[in-house]
């Protein structure tokens, strides 16, 4: 039971660092070149004076509703696990932990949300910036997150606690 408990726990933290590299790190779309966006700001090189310009991100409604759904996310995870915790602590043997596995089922979704407005409305997004580029690695994490974050909901709700 021990070894069942470190694995989950482990996939949790799991989940919780790529969500946190996904929503806060600076690859969302990479440009041509080295230069790449997230969903805070849009910092470019300029090769004249070699410094990077940065400046915040559009207005777009749809680039809003993914960084609210990519930080719903790390809230719902980060509160999955310390109810985890919680419940592993006081829960009667035999329990089944379902509010925790719900609360990953909701992160599950909203990263899901999230990276699919993301990939829909990309060309809306970016519409200020110059075309060509591609998807870049925070978006793939986050569409790395969703599996796992899905399967460890499954996973808690299906879990029952032993002594």
């Amino acid at each position: 039971m021990s070894l069942l408990l470190l694995v989950v726990s482990a996939l949790h933290i799991l989940i919780l660092i790529l969500l946190f590299v996904a929503t806060l790190d600076k690859s969302w779309w990479a440009l041509p070149g080295k230069e790449s966006l997230n969903l805070w700001y849009d910092c470019t090189w300029n090769s004249d004076n070699k410094t990077w310009a940065c400046s915040n991100v559009s207005e777009n409604g749809w680039l809003k509703a993914v960084q609210v759904l990519m930080v719903l996310s790390l809230i719902l995870c980060c509160l999955s696990f310390i109810l985890f915790m919680f419940q592993l602590y006081t829960m009667r043997r035999g329990g089944l932990f379902y509010a925790t596995g719900l609360c990953q089922l909701c992160t599950s979704v909203a990263v899901f949300t999230g990276a699919l407005i993301y990939a829909i409305h990309a060309e809306e997004i970016l519409a200020e910036r110059p075309s060509g580029g591609s998807f870049g690695y925070c978006f793939a994490l986050a569409w790395v997150a969703f599996p796992l974050a899905l399967a460890s909901g499954i996973i808690y709700i299906h879990l029952r606690k032993r002594e």
